[in-house]
């Protein structure tokens, strides 16, 4: 594994324009079932978080565009179809406990917690922790337990999970966070030794070992062991 708790995809974007609220959601409901986001809960969960309170500073004003957008640390948040679309692989039920690898904005953890029973979140920034703990209080999100952590080692404290969920890339899905998936469970993983083309993958733990099923193609920062500098 090359990298650790990095969070979102890589291309960000410069620059924007606003719409009136009522048109911003309708198009950015639109532009989810368009690419492929089709699940009701997932859709639900994903127009009661609203975004725009993830995405700060010269960017605010392209929070609902289907993007990635850069956040503090070096790091982005996610396009909201990609956030959709490895929620819906992840499938998340009301009854389960979710880990998250990279908090980054908190976005993520947001849409999770709607879906779920608990969201331990971690990531190795403490500012990106410290805000997205400020932002899930606001929203009265209590079901979202955030740490500092080194995300390449999970959270075996807490093991096993019924779902985990990486928002970083790395070279193959991490055995630590592997072993603390329950029988049954899942982890949704983008894997790849380049740094422009990875495979998100979903992997479902059975009886007998590990099940991979290959998604689509995603650009997301590497997963970078040890804990950052801020």
């Amino acid at each position: 594994m090359r990298s650790a708790g990095g969070h979102g995809e890589q291309d960000v974007p410069s620059g924007g324009c606003g719409d009136e609220p009522a048109e911003r959601q309708m198009r950015f409901l639109f532009q989810l079932r368009s690419r492929g986001v089709t699940d009701p809960r997932v859709l639900a969960a994903m127009e009661r978080i609203d975004r725009g309170a993830f995405v700060r500073g010269h960017f605010e004003d392209r929070a609902y565009e289907d993007t990635p957008l850069p956040i503090a640390c070096g790091q982005t948040i996610s396009q909201p179809s990609v956030v959709g679309l490895m929620t819906q692989a992840l499938n998340p039920g009301p009854r389960d406990m979710v880990l998250e690898i990279g908090t980054g904005s908190g976005y993520q953890a947001a849409v999770l917690s709607v879906l779920c029973r608990r969201v331990m979140t971690v990531d190795r920034h403490r500012r990106l922790v410290a805000e997205a703990e400020q932002l899930f209080r606001q929203l009265g999100l209590t079901n979202i337990t955030a740490r500092v952590a080194d995300g390449s080692f999970g959270l075996p404290e807490q093991a096993p999970f019924d779902r985990i969920m990486v928002t970083a890339a790395a070279e193959d899905p991490p055995g630590p966070l592997l072993s603390q998936l329950k029988v049954g469970g899942i982890m949704v993983v983008p894997v790849g030794q380049s740094d422009a083309v990875q495979t998100l993958i979903r992997v479902t733990r059975t009886e007998t070992g590990y099940a991979y099923d290959e998604m689509r193609q995603v650009r997301f920062v590497p997963l970078v062991e040890g804990l950052g500098q801020t």
